[in-house]
């Protein structure tokens, strides 16, 4: 990689905290295994004083959804589990479930449907939704429950609420972004008798070393969490949560969202990060084979989103992109309007996070800041342009 061209980085994250649309960030770059470049600019708590470093700890939201989805593979892989299983017959609270008909006016304007499959939620064709996504159900779900997170509920509490609700679509018939990952979470708690909490720091975070990941953070680590912030029509930087009051203090976190509820490092998800472009290994820990991981990387959408349908909130293009097993795939960069690579692979997070590996490159790219919603601003964009700009044949 180029190291002037490098430079454009810091000047970009400088620029985005002079004009405010951060407070400030952090970036890791690898490539072939080793790193090619680190930065970090302005605070990650501006009432703290706290600079964005190497070791800040932060929201990664929707970036959990690739770590529950590895999570269930290594399931599958020892044969505990298959995809095509319908999810009643993990959750038997899904095994009535109704879908809204195409142009209701009414939640209750509904048909039977079959219970969605494992892989189906896994892919965001299940027929589940968001609150924040646009219609009927996800105002049904704004009503019921805040996927922000919920304190003093488990997930199995939350499950049961959610399967009170009717689908968006019949199962399999559309893509919308949706919690199916964060029922999956559930799925696992159930085949192996045991927390999610748990499951991961056992099968993930201990193995790969990951000692700053989890679902909530112990008062020793608070000094070193930042502020997460959030864009509204009255102030660009309003503060949404603080590492005081957040609720992913020791103690508080009850409900262990698959979906979107760990914290962790650069480093620590650059681990994870690198197992993953590797093949399913890291430094001789082996979790996934590489033809699983091959199988997760691929396209499992009949087309690219755009072509299932979706019309509502997602965090990447959706055309030109397909979709795996817990994250997005570039099918052709031309479509997608943004330089890459065929087979560049990973998602963000709904503080303006960031993750992607290029197979083609042999990158890992984990970049972070804490400003909610996601799609304030295009950086996710420009950081691939600046990446690929830097790169030298």
């Amino acid at each position: 990689m180029d190291a002037a061209r490098l430079k454009r980085i810091e000047q970009w994250m400088a620029k985005n905290r002079n004009i405010g649309r951060f407070t400030g960030s952090s970036l890791l770059v690898f490539q072939n295994g080793e790193q090619a470049y680190f930065a970090a600019d302005g605070e990650a708590s501006v009432e703290r004083a706290l600079p964005y470093a190497r070791d800040t700890i932060v929201r990664i939201y929707s970036m959990t959804k690739l770590v529950t989805s590895t999570v269930l593979m290594m399931l599958v892989e020892r044969g505990e589990v298959v995809l095509d299983a319908p999810l009643s017959a993990y959750l038997p609270e899904f095994s009535d479930m109704r879908a809204v008909r195409a142009g209701a006016t009414d939640v209750g304007e509904s048909d039977p449907a079959r219970s969605p499959t494992l892989h189906e939620l896994l892919t965001h064709t299940g027929g589940m939704t968001y609150s924040f996504n646009e219609g009927l159900v996800p105002q049904a779900y704004a009503t019921v429950f805040s996927e922000l997170g919920l304190n003093a509920v488990s997930l199995e509490a939350w499950c049961a609420e959610l399967a009170r609700l009717p689908l968006c679509f019949q199962p399999g018939t559309r893509w919308e972004y949706s919690v199916g990952i964060d029922v999956i979470g559930r799925v696992i708690e159930v085949i192996t008798g045991k927390s999610l909490d748990a499951v991961m720091h056992e099968e993930i975070f201990e193995p790969l070393g990951m000692s700053d990941t989890g679902f909530d953070v112990p008062d020793s680590k608070l000094p070193r969490f930042a502020d997460c912030y959030e864009k509204r029509a009255d102030d660009a930087l309003a503060v949404f949560e603080t590492a005081e009051t957040s609720r992913y203090r020791a103690g508080k976190v009850s409900l262990y969202a698959g979906g979107g509820g760990l914290v962790s490092t650069l480093d620590d998800y650059m681990r994870f990060g690198e197992m993953f472009r590797q093949g399913g290994a890291l430094e001789g820990i082996r979790l996934l084979s590489q033809r699983t991981v091959r199988f997760m990387r691929g396209n499992h959408l009949a087309g690219d989103i755009a072509s299932m349908g979706a019309e509502s909130f997602a965090e990447m293009p959706m055309t030109g992109m397909g979709f795996g097993i817990g994250g997005a795939t570039v099918l052709d960069p031309g479509r997608v309007h943004v330089p890459g690579s065929i087979g560049d692979f990973g998602w963000g997070g709904m503080a303006s996070t960031y993750f992607w590996t290029d197979p083609v490159e042999d990158l890992s790219v984990v970049f972070f800041t804490q400003l909610i919603p996601s799609s304030s601003y295009p950086n996710r964009a420009e950081l691939k342009a600046l990446i690929h700009g830097a790169l030298t044949d």
